[in-house]
């Protein structure tokens, strides 16, 4: 499982990865791997807002179908459109071309709350145990 070092992470296998004043978010190496290939993906409106934690977008495979929330709480300035018609990237490249918003962070006190690289490493290692993979 890939771990991008520019990143922290959740417990539900989101990343957000913070340059200046904006952010990045979308799903984890692990998830994209646990969930297989994607058919759908629901991204928010440019301009809503959401709290940390809270829905920020629906993604389907052929074997499940999950709620991602987004690491922090702020506005969305832009959506990754190309996903639309290329799910796949989100599978191939889940940390560069497979990222699925950008937005303005409220609260960058929240970073606090979320895993470094390596805690992330050792909870899908456990995540992994339990699961028998």
């Amino acid at each position: 499982m890939k771990v991008d070092p520019e990143c922290r992470y959740t417990k539900t296998h989101e990343w957000v990865r913070v340059r200046g004043n904006e952010a990045e978010a979308g799903i984890t190496d692990y998830a994209q791997s646990e969930l297989g290939d994607l058919v759908y993906i629901e991204l928010p409106e440019v301009g809503e807002t959401f709290e940390k934690g809270e829905v920020f977008a629906t993604v389907e495979s052929v074997k499940a179908a999950s709620e991602c929330y987004l690491p922090l709480s702020g506005e969305i300035i832009e959506v990754n459109e190309e996903l639309a018609e290329h799910m796949e990237l989100v599978n191939e490249d889940p940390y560069g071309k497979g990222w699925f918003v950008r937005f303005k962070p409220s609260n960058l006190d929240e970073l606090d709350e979320l895993m470094t690289p390596e805690e992330y490493e050792e909870f899908i290692a456990a995540e992994a145990e339990k699961g028998g993979h």
